[in-house]
């Protein structure tokens, strides 16, 4: 069974060392470059702090520090937590 609480975004973090190309053509070693993020993301379940990461892909939008995020977490484990960003 899946219980559902509202968490906090602690950080965001570029992957610097992935870099994706969308651009044919490149004028700069960074034109037309896009870079997945690492979210981590504070939540509390039964009293109880956890921080869990989420992986967004490059080219998605990246939630600002201080937002809030959906987590899904298991009612007999919540560490194992699924985040769900807005």
């Amino acid at each position: 069974m899946e219980k559902e609480t509202t968490g906090t975004v602690l950080s965001v973090s570029r992957q610097w060392w992935l870099k994706i190309n969308r651009s044919p053509v490149r004028v700069l070693g960074t034109h037309g470059a896009v870079y997945p993020h690492i979210v981590k993301v504070r939540y509390a379940a039964d009293g109880i702090e956890y921080v869990r990461r989420k992986w967004v892909r490059a080219g998605d939008p990246v939630p600002r520090v201080g937002a809030s995020a959906k987590v899904l977490y298991a009612g007999d484990n919540p560490k194992r937590a699924r985040v769900i960003l807005d």
